[in-house]
């Protein structure tokens, strides 16, 4: 790089250390070293990691920060609101379709004035899916209200990190403030950081906690916070907000100089690399403009004017700044990592023009340039060929092609792939030898199964060749659970790895007909997609067998954040099939807690040390809330007990083809993140259902019936048994943690006796 951090610091005052981190890191010590009160979050990648590093940092007692993992970005938002309206002080991150999921409940805080900190870690929005780094979901965050600091390297990202704080609590600003950075190039890319060896520097440097306000904590001084207002009120509000948001730029650049004192190293308004006496120069966010600040040196050389402007501040815009750096300038080449869809050029693109328009001495010519989506890398020779668009366009006074895409390229017919195998339907997904017929006596079916080695000849419903991590029981179980299926089914993943380890474009593993849906609304949209199925058939529109099953996968957590959407569609008694694969945690993402993970587990967010032994409290029973809905099926399954699997999958088929929406839940081993051998899944989940810990179990027109008793078979084992498979539970059968164990012990125990009870009088 042109500027490394470590050349701006022979001034600072304050003791420092010397590192190399990650941007995440760097978030996450500087929140450490403020010593927040509260942090709601719900993990997406890139973001991930910030809680992960914190989680880890309090097991060690390095912070008190009171971490709470939400059950979506929707609740985290909300999570951080509440906290923020005491006058707490508040931190979040988050990324792409996370933000897109808060995002209605961003302006809430901004318009009513409550100050926190988030880090966004940009990140391409879906869809299709793309987890790597743009800025797509940054541009959505523009006019939400809050200001917007933007760090190019994991240094700003911790000294912008103290920064915001003492920003959002500034009396004349009060508004809360975002933290961007690039996903996979800043977040996780390390680089040479100094911070402050001593947090008492950063508490100093931030102050006291504001308390002079109208906040939700003195019952004997009580407030209406959000109260409804009518448009003579509101425009005044946003007035008031407005100008907030423009005082910020002053507040910044105060901040700024507090700050440059303190570290040695100094953020304006605009990061500007060579700009005295440029000719040409490139606009770039984050990143990008480190990487093009080596090509304007080469350029120096040849005897070129270029330089490079980067903002350190995007809301408010800098627009007074950006003037007078550009007055001399006769082309500027805004490169931007999203777009603004028929808006001639994205969002910064249009703000730049509109700054420049104030002067009507500037000439300079303006080309906008959309790059690095899906965080496609930006090399020098990218920066090269931008500096030469925009020499062309200085030399010739005009811009040929003002706005333009810059990587894309045509599509080859030559190239077209072709489907390897034939696509498979109808007959050969149906065996014939799977038997369901409703028992008029009892109101309940009965099925016939032939021995399993007969249903081997039924064809696959995934091929060969998926990403999958050697040992994930994500594959086994649903195949098992597809031999129960005759005939054609239309499929939802929700995110998560099932899908993500299937579909990688071009390629895809799945013989039948796909859809993906983000986790929050998968029941939703497969309930679209059947209801308007069965439309086009009423109608005459498609002729199509009339046995096609409509199921979605939904696991990694998507029963927590999607648990809204499955109620709903549970509700209104959809002809479908909702069938999660319970891995105990957020795999996709790296092994987060879940509300499903079992207390005491060990995740990524549920870090044993000495302040804490994982997960807090008692795994979610989704099963038994669906069932709550009185829908007509629920079950739970698992591989290793393939004849149960099956059954219920035929039941379940004839129940949503004939009354209305079931529910399965199949617990599958996850080795990577579960510290297990890949070799011993089923040895796992068998020892799960023999410690009773996932009972075999089926709610049939509201009564439960045990499918498999381990007491009554002889077979019961004790918790311990199962535990001592796991990694990540190995620390429960240590003597210091036997209260923990006996805790998780009695809980089990107590949902056995509850089940066995319902199974005893079918009023229960």
């Amino acid at each position: 790089m042109a500027i490394l951090e470590g050349t701006l610091q022979a001034t600072a005052a304050a003791e420092q250390v010397t590192t190399f981190e990650s941007g995440n890191e760097m978030a996450a010590m500087a929140a450490a070293q403020i010593n927040y009160h509260l942090m709601g979050y719900f993990p997406i990648t890139p973001s991930t990691e910030v809680a992960q590093f914190l989680d880890q940092m309090k097991s060690r007692g390095e912070h008190d920060i009171k971490l709470i993992p939400a059950d979506g970005e929707h609740g985290s938002a909300g999570i951080c609101y509440g906290a923020a309206a005491t006058g707490a002080r508040v931190f979040n991150a988050t990324s792409a379709n996370g933000l897109m999921y808060m995002l209605e409940q961003l302006p809430v805080q901004s318009g009513t004035r409550f100050p926190m900190v988030m880090n966004l870690v940009t990140r391409a929005i879906s869809g299709p899916l793309d987890i790597r780094g743009d800025h797509s979901d940054l541009y959505f965050a523009l006019n939400t209200g809050w200001v917007i600091l933007t760090a190019r390297t994991p240094q700003a990202v911790y000294d912008m990190n103290i920064m915001a704080l003492k920003i959002a609590e500034h009396s004349d600003v009060r508004l809360p403030v975002m933290v961007a950075y690039d996903g996979f190039f800043t977040s996780h890319q390390k680089r040479k950081v100094q911070y402050f060896k001593n947090r008492e520097v950063v508490q100093q440097f931030v102050g006291e906690c504001p308390i002079d306000y109208h906040f939700a904590r003195d019952p004997k001084n009580p407030v209406t916070i959000g109260a409804h207002m009518n448009g003579d009120d509101l425009i005044n509000n946003h007035f008031q907000q407005s100008e907030a948001m423009y005082k910020a730029a002053d507040v910044y650049k105060q901040v700024a100089a507090e700050y440059a004192k303190l570290s040695g190293r100094n953020y304006q308004i605009l990061d500007q690399y060579r700009m005295d006496g440029a000719e040409v120069a490139l606009f770039l966010l984050n990143s990008a403009a480190e990487s093009a600040k080596d090509v304007v040196d080469k350029l120096r050389l040849q005897g070129i004017k270029a330089g490079v402007i980067s903002p350190n501040i995007i809301r408010p815009f800098p627009a007074a700044e950006i003037r007078e750096a550009l007055k001399n300038v006769k082309a500027l080449l805004v490169g931007e990592r999203a777009d603004s869809y028929g808006g001639h050029g994205p969002n910064l693109t249009n703000e730049v023009k509109a700054a420049l328009k104030e002067d009507s001495w500037n000439q300079t010519v303006v080309l906008s340039r959309v790059f690095g989506l899906g965080g496609k890398d930006f090399y020098a020779d990218d920066a090269e060929a931008f500096f030469q668009m925009a020499i062309d366009a200085m030399e010739k006074g005009y811009a040929e092609k003002p706005f333009d895409y810059y990587g894309h390229v045509p599509g080859n017919p030559e190239k077209l792939l072709k489907p390897v195998i034939e696509p498979q339907h109808g007959d050969v997904y149906r065996s014939g030898l799977i038997h369901v017929q409703m028992n008029e006596d009892t109101g309940k079916l009965k099925v016939k199964i032939p021995p399993l080695r007969a249903l081997t000849s039924k064809p696959k419903r995934l091929g060969s060749g998926h990403g999958a991590c050697p040992g994930c029981g994500i594959f086994g179980g649903l195949e098992t659970f597809f031999k129960g299926i005759e005939g054609d089914v239309v499929v939802l993943y929700q995110t998560g790895c099932a899908y993500v380890t299937t579909t990688a474009y071009p390629y895809t593993s799945h013989k039948q007909t796909m859809i993906h849906n983000l986790f929050q609304n998968g029941a939703a949209t497969l309930s679209g997609t059947l209801e308007a199925f069965l439309e086009l058939k009423r109608r005459g529109e498609i002729e199509v067998a009339s046995d096609a099953t409509f199921v979605m996968i939904t696991g990694d957590g998507g029963m927590d954040i999607g648990m809204g959407s499955a109620i709903g569609t549970a509700l209104r008694n959809h002809k479908l099939i909702i069938l999660e694969y319970d891995n105990e945690g957020y795999m996709n993402t790296g092994s987060q807690m879940s509300y499903s993970t079992p207390i005491g587990h060990m995740t990524s967010t549920t870090n044993v040390g000495k302040m804490q032994k994982g997960k807090a409290y008692h795994h979610k029973d989704t099963a038994q809330i669906m069932a709550a809905t009185n829908i007509p099926y629920v079950f739970t399954g698992t591989e290793a007990f393939p004849q149960d699997l099956v059954k219920k999958a035929a039941k379940a088929q004839w129940y949503a083809k004939n009354v209305g929406m079931v529910y399965g839940k199949i617990l599958i081993t996850c080795p990577l993140n579960w510290k297990s051998e890949d070799r011993f899944g089923q040895t796992i989940v068998e020892a799960a259902v023999n410690s009773n810990f996932f009972p075999l179990y089926e709610v049939e027109q509201g009564e439960t019936n045990i499918t498999y008793d381990p007491e009554a078979k002889k077979k019961k084992i004790p918790l311990t048994d199962w535990l001592k498979w796991m990694g990540k539970t190995k620390h429960l059968l240590k003597e210091e943690n036997k209260d923990l164990l006996e805790g998780f012990e009695a809980e089990v125990e107590r949902r056995w006796q509850r089940l066995k009870a319902k199974h005893e009088n079918p009023h229960l």
